[in-house]
Order: C-alpha cells, then sequence, then structure tokens
C-alpha cells in the first residue's frame, strides 16, 4: 500500500493549510510495516527528523504504519508542558473514525486540521514565524 501524488498533496496541503495559524510544524511519516512498538517508531522519526529543533519546542509527528494499521501521534515537550495530557485523544478518534471506514488519507486530514487548530490555541502563528521544518509526507524505510 503506498499514497500517491494527489493523496501525497492532500496530505502536504493540510500541513500548509494548518501551519499558516500556528508556530507549531507538523510532519507526516508513512511506513507500510511496523514490527516495533508503535510509539517508539514515532519517537524515532521525531529524533531522525530533527523535530526537537524547534523554537518553542512545539513540533508534532503524526505516524502510520498503513499496512499494519499503527499510528502514533507525539507532540515536543514545548507542547505537553502547555496542554492537558488527554491531549491528542480527540485527535485520534477523528482520524481512527476514517480509519475504521478505510479513508486513510481523509484520516489524516483531519488529523492534521485538528492538530492544527489546537496547536493554534496555544502556539498562535505570529508575523514573524518561519517554516522551521519541511511540509513534505516522508516515507519510511519498512
Amino acid at each position: 500500500m503506498a499514497l500517491n501524488f494527489e493523496e501525497q498533496d492532500k496530505i502536504v496541503h493540510a500541513i500548509n493549510v494548518a501551519e499558516n495559524e500556528t508556530s507549531g510544524e507538523i510532519r507526516v511519516v508513512v511506513e507500510n510495516h511496523c514490527p516495533d512498538e508503535v510509539h517508539d517508531r514515532a519517537t524515532y522519526y521525531f529524533s531522525k527528523l530533527g523535530m526537537y529543533k524547534t523554537v518553542l519546542k512545539n513540533g508534532v509527528l503524526i505516524y502510520i504504519a498503513l499496512e499494519d494499521h499503527k499510528f502514533s501521534i507525539i507532540g515536543d515537550k514545548g507542547i505537553h508542558q502547555r496542554v492537558e495530557s488527554d491531549f491528542w485523544n480527540s485527535t485520534k478518534d477523528l482520524m481512527v473514525a476514517e480509519f475504521k471506514e478505510e479513508r486513510i488519507v481523509e484520516g489524516l486530514v483531519r488529523g492534521i486540521e485538528h492538530a492544527g487548530k489546537q496547536l493554534a490555541k496555544f502556539f498562535p502563528r505570529e508575523h514573524d514565524d518561519i517554516n522551521e521544518l519541511p511540509n513534505d509526507v516522508v516515507f519510511g524505510d519498512r
């Protein structure tokens, strides 16, 4: 299972729109398989992609293993210092509802949109905000 160009474009567009409202940085990593603990794999990519390097420590990674039906959302420490412990649950719930209907791209887009709205409350975009991380979809090696 893979994402075609149009599907990738929808995801990148959703990231661009979300980041227009927040200084937060959102990345999406897609793999087919995740034999490891999904949170551990997401943490690996969070580090590999340098997401901890944002000035406000407000990076968010959405990791999904398509064929294994696993996903995880993790955020940097700047987010966790400001939000409630169940901050990501509502985002995950929206995504799961789409995934159950096998609408993977729609689930990712809804998750990105919701995460962006939540981030905007705590990290609104400033007039001098710069895009600290690329918005492209990252394809893992599994």
